[in-house]
C-alpha cells in the first residue's frame, strides 16, 4: 500500500541552462625583447628545475595522502518500507560504502519505522539520515518540523552529486523545490529532500474501454455520462482504497477549481477559504461521486481491506480508482479479467476549458537536527540524486525526481511517469506545518470525512463547516 497520508508532487521537465563567457585582448601582438642564444637557454632551465621539483613534492604529498589511514564512521541510515521492498536500500547502502572508503551504514528499515525509531529518539539516541514521508497516521515527520528538530538541507543543494560533476539543485527536476513539501514553513528553507515521486490520478482497464467502445472522459460532465451508461451494464464508475487517498484526490480537484493561488490559500488555512465557490464545488463534486461509488467500498475502505476495493477495477465492477503509480505492482499478482490492461488518466477538469490535474506525491528524506555525523549524513543524502542510487532504486519502481530518469524507465511506467506531457497540470505540496493544535488533524478532517458523505451518514455542509474550522485552528498556530 502507499504511503498513507499523508508526496509533490509531478512530471518529467527537464531545464538545463549552459551560460558560456569568454575574454579577448586587444587582438595586437606585441615582440618581446631581443635576448642572446645563452640567455634564454638560462632563463629557460631555472623554471625547469623548479617544476621538477614542484613534481617531486606533488609526488611525495599524493603518496602520503594515499598512505593516510581512513578514518572510519558509522552512518545510521533510517528508511520506511513502502511499496518497493527493503532489498533496494540495502544494495544502495552498499554502493554508497563502496564509493565512501571507511563509512560504515547501520541501515534500518521497516514498515513501521515510526515504531522503531521513535523510542530511541525519545533516548536521544537518533538516527543521521531519516526516509520518511509526511501525511502517515504517526505523524512523526510533522511533530519533528513543528518542534523545529530538523536540520536546514538547503547547502546540500549546493554539494556536487557524489562521483559526478553536477549541483544537486541541478539535477533535481524544476519544481520539486518551490513546495511547501520541501519547504514546510513556506520560508524558502529546504528541510526535506524530495525523494521517491509518483503521478497520481485515476486507474482504469483500458482494455475493457476498447472492448465497449467508451472514450476517456477529460471533463466531469463527461465521467456523469460515462457513470449512467456503465450503470446500465452493473458497472460502478468509482471506488477508492481507503480515504487516505483522497488527499492527492482532493488537491488536484482544488488546483484545477480555483488555480495554484487558491491550492496554495488552501494550504497555508486563509481565512474563509474552504467557504469560498470554488471550495464548494470541489465538496459538492466529490458529494455527486459518491453516488456513482460502487456499494462495497466504504466497508472495505480501511487498512485491512482496501486491496479489495483496488480490486474492484481488475475484474470490471468499478471504473475508476485513484491512486499512484506503485498500484500495478501491488495488485501485480492479483486475478483480473480477460483483455485487462492498465490505464492511467489525470483527474478531469472541474471548470470548462480547464486543465485536467495531477497531484505529484513524492517521499522526503531529512536529517534530525540532533543527529551525530551531519557532514556524511547531508553526503549520503546528495548521493541519492546520483544516477547510480537512482538506477538502484528504478529497478525496485522507486523513481528519483531527477533530470534524465525516464531512461531507466519501461512498460507501464513509462506510460504513467508520461501523464504531463500528455496536457494535465502538476500540482505539488501540501499544508503548512504548524505548532500542534490538540485534536487537530486537517487531512482527517478533511479527506477522513468521506466515508460518511459516501454513505449518507453526514451532509456536505457539515463537511465543509468542519474542514473550515479546522482551518481556522491551524491558522492561528502557524509558525
Amino acid at each position: 500500500m502507499k504511503l498513507k497520508k499523508v508526496i509533490s508532487a509531478v512530471m518529467a521537465l527537464t531545464m538545463t541552462a549552459t551560460v558560456l563567457a569568454g575574454c579577448g585582448g586587444s587582438g595586437e601582438t606585441q615582440q618581446a625583447p631581443a635576448a642572446d642564444n645563452k640567455s634564454d637557454s638560462t632563463q629557460q632551465e631555472a623554471p625547469k628545475e623548479e617544476a621538477k621539483e614542484e613534481t617531486k613534492e606533488e609526488e611525495t604529498q599524493t603518496d602520503a595522502a594515499e598512505e593516510a589511514p581512513v578514518e572510519e564512521q558509522v552512518l545510521k541510515v533510517a528508511a520506511f518500507e513502502g511499496g518497493y521492498g527493503a532489498e533496494m536500500w540495502s544494495e544502495v547502502t552498499a554502493a554508497f560504502e563502496a564509493s565512501h572508503p571507511g563509512v560504515t551504514v547501520e541501515l534500518t528499515v521497516d514498515k513501521k519505522l515510526e515504531d522503531v525509531i521513535s523510542p530511541s529518539m525519545k533516548a536521544g539516541d537518533y538516527p543521521d539520515v531519516v526516509h520518511l514521508a509526511t501525511g502517515r497516521e504517526a505523524a512523526l515527520t510533522e511533530t519533528l518540523t513543528k518542534e523545529n528538530a530538523l536540520l536546514p538541507l538547503t547547502d546540500v543543494l549546493e554539494m556536487t552529486v557524489p562521483g559526478e560533476d553536477v549541483k544537486v539543485k541541478d539535477k533535481i527536476v524544476p519544481g520539486f523545490l518551490d513546495t511547501l513539501a520541501t519547504n514546510p514553513y513556506g520560508d524558502g528553507v529546504t528541510y526535506y529532500a524530495p525523494m521517491f515521486y509518483s503521478p497520481c490520478g485515476l486507474f482504469y482497464n483500458a482494455g475493457l474501454f476498447k472492448e465497449k467502445g467508451w472514450d476517456v472522459p477529460t471533463t466531469w460532465e463527461e465521467m456523469w455520462a460515462l457513470g449512467d451508461t456503465a450503470a446500465a451494464d452493473g458497472i460502478a464508475l468509482f471506488t477508492y482504497p481507503t480515504t487516505g487517498y483522497f488527499d492527492a484526490f482532493t488537491y488536484a480537484t482544488l488546483s484545477s477549481a480555483g488555480g495554484s493561488d487558491f491550492f496554495n490559500s488552501c494550504m497555508t488555512y486563509e481565512d474563509g477559504i474552504w467557504e469560498s465557490e470554488n471550495a464548494s464545488k470541489v465538496f459538492n463534486l466529490i458529494e455527486k461521486l459518491g453516488t456513482y461509488t460502487e456499494a462495497t467500498t466504504v466497508a472495505n475502505a480501511n487498512n485491512d481491506n482496501f486491496t479489495k476495493n483496488q480490486q474492484l477495477i481488475l475484474d470490471n465492477k468499478a471504473i475508476f480508482c485513484p491512486n499512484g503509480t506503485w498500484l500495478p505492482g501491488e495488485m501485480a499478482d492479483a486475478p483480473r479479467a480477460d483483455g485487462f490492461e492498465w490505464g492511467f488518466m489525470a483527474i478531469p477538469a472541474v471548470n470548462e476549458g480547464g486543465a485536467g490535474c495531477s497531484f505529484c506525491w513524492f517521499e522526503q528524506m531529512w536529517i534530525p537536527a540532533a543527529a551525530e555525523n551531519q557532514d556524511m549524513a547531508k553526503e549520503f543524502v546528495a548521493y541519492m540524486y546520483s544516477d547510480e542510487a537512482a538506477q538502484i532504486f528504478a529497478k525496485a519502481a522507486a523513481i528519483q525526481p531527477i533530470t534524465g530518469v525516464s531512461d531507466y524507465l519501461e512498460g507501464d511506467n513509462k506510460m504513467f511517469y508520461s501523464i504531463y506531457d500528455n496536457g494535465a497540470t502538476a500540482v505539488m505540496g501540501g499544508f503548512a506545518a504548524t505548532a500542534p493544535v490538540e485534536g487537530v488533524n486537517m487531512l482527517d478532517v478533511l479527506c477522513g470525512t468521506v466515508n460518511s458523505i459516501v454513505s449518507g451518514d453526514k451532509t456536505v455542509e457539515e463537511w465543509q463547516a468542519a474542514v473550515e474550522d479546522a482551518s481556522d485552528k491551524l491558522r492561528a498556530a502557524m509558525e
